[in-house]
């Protein structure tokens, strides 16, 4: 197996701190990049998970080179409680994600996450369920339109979806070259010189996945998880994702603002956070990396710790 390198990973490795004798899970394994540098760091044990089935075959020859130090567990993120607690795994010393899809799945035609390839227009994670296929072709038009502008944050989402309705009034929509096709012969490239379907690609791929709501559930099971002195590290590459992270991780930490004396939140005792931020702001790539790698360009690092005191620990944390 060639080790896929993550985007920030000398980042990733000093937030999260490996430690000998730890416990750590990368809950987005992809390519195994972050999973493999954690287990060079340090004489730790790591889980990993991932929905695509891809990817867990691929990681079979990074658990050979680390017998009993790599455990890979097919299921989304979002399970992650179930998941470990079926091995007996109920506490963590630290957590990883590597939020959206991977380059193996983008570089791969035949899984439908791109508009740079031709290919049947999928973008499944997990291989099953609904298809992107089937969302263009049967959404109500003014749903479509909606998910267009929620997930995708794309302004002419009722242009858009006005071509698609009548691209598929004269024949199903079933790859991403015609549905690229569709979306150029409305809209221009944006001012950066973006593909006019990089946003709409991006919403149908979150609706197909759930990819936000799968973040909140994981978010919330990463931190019940934490150890005392536990470390959480996600790197989003969106706004959408980044806004749920940044949020939710201020709240952990009590640094939402202070409520009205007048409203019944403050009543709460906001001195007893359950975590700390490591840094304040999200931490960014460097330029000779988004030099090397266009796709690490939009990456924004965020990290928060479990405070180590008994009456922080016991805290609850919701998302």
């Amino acid at each position: 197996m060639s080790v896929h390198v993550p985007v920030m990973l000398p980042e990733v490795l000093a937030a999260l701190a490996p430690r000998d004798g730890g416990i750590y899970l990368d809950a987005t394994f992809g390519g195994g990049g972050y999973a493999a540098a954690i287990l060079d760091s340090a004489a730790c044990t790591v889980w990993a998970i991932d929905r695509d089935p891809d990817a867990i075959a691929r990681g079979a020859a990074l658990a050979a080179r680390h017998p009993g130090r790599l455990h890979l567990l097919h299921g989304a993120f979002g399970d992650m409680m179930a998941l470990l607690g079926a091995h007996g795994i109920t506490a963590l010393d630290g957590v990883v994600f590597d939020l959206g899809v991977s380059s193996f799945q983008l570089d791969d035609a035949g899984r439908g996450f791109s508009f740079r390839q031709d290919g049947p227009l999928d973008m499944r994670m997990a291989r099953s369920g609904p298809t992107a296929a089937d969302l263009v072709n049967t959404l109500p038009e003014a749903e479509l339109a909606d998910t267009l502008y929620q997930l995708g944050e794309e302004r002419a989402s009722r242009r858009v979806a006005r071509a698609i309705a009548i691209a598929r009034a004269e024949a199903p929509i079933a790859t991403t070259g015609r549905l690229a096709e569709i979306i150029r012969g409305v809209l221009p490239p944006d001012r950066k010189g973006h593909h006019p379907a990089t946003r709409s690609f991006q919403a149908l791929r979150i609706r197909v996945n759930d990819e936000l709501g799968q973040i909140e559930a994981a978010l919330a099971q990463a931190a019940q998880l934490l150890a005392p002195g536990g470390r959480l590290v996600v790197v989003a590459f969106h706004s959408l994702e980044d806004r749920l992270v940044k949020r939710f991780m201020a709240e952990a930490s009590g640094r939402t603002p202070a409520p009205s004396r007048h409203a019944p939140a403050s009543l709460l005792d906001r001195r007893h956070a359950a975590f700390r931020l490591l840094a304040t702001g999200a931490a960014k790539p460097g330029d000779a990396e988004t030099g090397a790698n266009r796709r690490a360009r939009s990456a924004r690092l965020r990290a928060m710790q479990r405070l180590p005191s008994a009456e922080a620990a016991t805290t609850e944390v919701t998302a």
